[in-house]
């Protein structure tokens, strides 16, 4: 059971990424004010939400999906930087050691109806997560590949697959 990943640069079209017939939608970190990136980023992320696929966003992606949505983002005041973060799960309650590097955070109580909060910290109370209702579409501000748990939000790439072979059955 073998997949391939097509790795597209941040300025890709939605047209650019639609040619390639993806089962999802892995919106990765990178730098910077999302507000910016958001200019390029933002429509392209509309038109594939529009084509109903799994999209799975962190960092900055998480941000990306949070203004294509509707949500607002907000600078903090000190950021988040480095491991050893504990984020709820709002759904399990269960606690996570996650990784984070971000100066920016989605700002929860501007999440439109259908996009719920799933995850936040337990520092400052900042997002660190969101479900769109009955989609596929989901997102964390942390950075679950650096491992820092290790293997504390493992899940999130588990739930992205499967969100994928579910889309391929039909």
């Amino acid at each position: 059971v073998g997949c391939e990943v097509t790795v597209l640069p941040a300025t890709a079209t939605s047209d650019d990424v639609l040619a390639h017939n993806p089962e999802g939608v892995f919106l990765s970190n990178g730098p910077g004010d999302p507000a910016a990136t958001g200019t390029y980023a933002v429509p392209m992320i509309r038109t594939l939400l529009d084509h109903d696929l799994p999209i799975f966003g962190i960092c900055l992606g998480h941000q990306m999906l949070a203004l294509a949505l509707g949500a607002k983002t907000v600078k903090m005041g000190h950021g988040h930087h480095g491991a050893n973060h504990p984020v709820r799960d709002i759904d399990t309650g269960k606690v996570e050691i996650t990784s984070m590097n971000h100066g920016f955070a989605v700002d929860a109580q501007t999440l439109p109806e259908g996009v719920r909060e799933t995850h936040v910290s337990l520092f400052d109370g900042s997002n660190c997560g969101l479900a769109v209702d009955g989609r596929p579409v989901f997102s964390v501000q942390y950075h679950p590949e650096a491992s820092p748990g290790p293997q504390d939000s493992a899940y999130l790439f588990d739930r992205f697959a499967e969100q994928m072979r579910n889309r391929r059955a039909g």
